[in-house]
């Protein structure tokens, strides 16, 4: 099975590709709704967070609130580091377990598609055969995050420059979706891409 990582900064419409890709026969495996599974309410993650960053960041039914994780960890190198090394582990695990059941499923192609692939090497970066960059402009970025999860101009700019810059994400790439026109359009280049891959 051919391991496709799908990544690109925030609000670029990763998962806008990801479907696409769902859609052409591709098994999806979504970091990121693993990173929220691996972190529920009682396990052990859940707890050794809790433990390290204090209850100021649970929401009213004891879920980790991500925005105000997100807040203390955005800006402060160490503590990101030390939820990484608790949250990390769990998500690799899960994501192993998901490749072996597409693999039973006999499917052709699996898509990880995680936000983080490049910046944090290792493991994941090594495993994918390929690494599809979804782009976009600058400006849609800051529109989607407005929009999508109510920051301020300054909050959204403050969350895409903390990412590494595109342009060099962009060098790490075998392939690069242009998400910053119609649907129609990023849709032409998953089909292109698929076909490059799959064959």
């Amino acid at each position: 099975m051919i391991l496709i990582g799908l990544t690109g900064n925030i609000a670029t419409g990763k998962s806008a590709a990801a479907q696409m890709f769902r859609e052409r026969g591709a098994g999806i495996i979504d970091a990121d709704v693993i990173a929220r599974e691996v972190v529920d309410v009682g396990t052990d993650a859940w707890k050794e967070i809790v433990s390290e960053f204090g209850e100021s960041i649970l929401d009213s039914d004891g879920r980790i609130d991500r925005k105000k994780l997100g807040n203390l960890v955005f800006n402060d190198e160490d503590k990101r580091k030390k939820l990484n090394r608790i949250v990390h582990p769990r998500i690799r695990e899960r994501i192993g377990e998901l490749i072996s059941a597409l693999e039973a499923e006999n499917r052709q192609a699996a898509v990880i598609e995680a936000a983080l692939i490049i910046e944090n090497g290792g493991w994941l970066y090594d495993a994918v055969d390929h690494i599809v960059v979804v782009t976009t402009d600058p400006g849609i970025q800051v529109g989607r995050l407005i929009e999508r999860d109510g920051y301020t101009e300054e909050e959204a700019l403050s969350r895409i420059n903390s990412q590494m810059p595109a342009a060099e994400k962009l060098s790490h790439a075998d392939y690069v979706i242009d998400n910053s026109g119609s649907l129609t359009e990023t849709a032409r280049q998953v089909e292109e891409i698929w076909r490059n891959i799959i064959g």
